[in-house]
């Protein structure tokens, strides 16, 4: 059987996610934590889990967490990390993030974190989790959000040209919209800052594209400038991406 693009591109880059600092020390990863409050009664789900790092931080207060992704490289690598950090109730399996081998009802708290934008269909995907949850239940996303407009259409073509895997991230007005439809009550969002380090963004590619990439940003309209805050810091290249939270819960 032949891998998506996903898959490749993941299954290459797996070892990297597990140290990738947006990944494993972003603000966003504690502020699930705290604002979901999970309970040691609780069986919990992370969605496109990556690196693990949703998953390992919420294990030591839930009963039981699984982590799911499409990538075997990736669970591979979360169910060894797991093993060694002493989390003895985690549990990996493969599964589209569009859908999920849960049966209905299963999980008081679905997780994900900056994976939508590579999902073929984030509304199928908001319909399984919807449909995995408790009555009650909790659902808590972060993923990349851009502006409305041509700046965010920049933003996405940008992201695109460094990781094609990269679909599209969405403003937060469609978040709350597709949140609706899907039948869930929003009941926190907020809106996280990241500096990026152009350096380890694009360390995949060949200078000629690191240097497209960097002039891209750097010469592009000052609405854009704006939002993505271009800067020289110290021999480095640094911009700015914008996460979305949200908590919401099963209506």
């Amino acid at each position: 059987m032949s891998k998506t693009l996903n898959q490749e591109h993941f299954g290459k880059t797996a070892a990297s996610y597990l140290t990738s600092t947006p990944h494993a020390l972003g603000k966003s990863l504690q502020r699930l934590v705290d604002l979901t409050k999970p309970q040691k009664t609780w069986r919990a789900l992370d969605v496109a889990t990556g690196g693990g790092h949703v998953a390992y931080t919420f294990a030591p207060h839930v009963e039981r967490m699984w982590a799911t992704d499409i990538t075997q490289e990736m669970l591979d690598q979360v169910k060894a990390e797991s093993a060694k950090r002493g989390l003895g109730n985690v549990r990996v399996t493969y599964a589209k993030a569009e859908a999920l081998p849960f049966e209905d009802n299963t999980f008081d708290l679905v997780t994900c974190r900056i994976a939508p934008h590579h999902f073929d269909s984030i509304a199928d995907f908001l319909g399984e989790v919807h449909r995995v949850l408790k009555a009650d239940g909790t659902v808590a996303i972060v993923d990349n959000v851009v502006p409305e407009g041509a700046v965010g259409h920049f933003v996405n073509a940008f992201e695109r040209f460094r990781d094609p895997s990269h679909l599209r991230a969405w403003p937060m007005q469609e978040w709350r919209d597709a949140f609706k439809t899907a039948g869930f009550a929003i009941t926190h969002e907020e809106q996280l800052y990241k500096n990026m380090e152009f350096k380890s963004w694009a360390a995949r590619h060949d200078k000629d594209m690191q240097a497209f990439l960097r002039s891209m940003v750097k010469l592009a309209v000052p609405e854009v400038q704006t939002v993505m805050e271009p800067k020289d810091v110290d021999g480095d290249f640094t911009f700015r991406l914008c996460e979305g939270l949200f908590i919401a819960k099963k209506a």
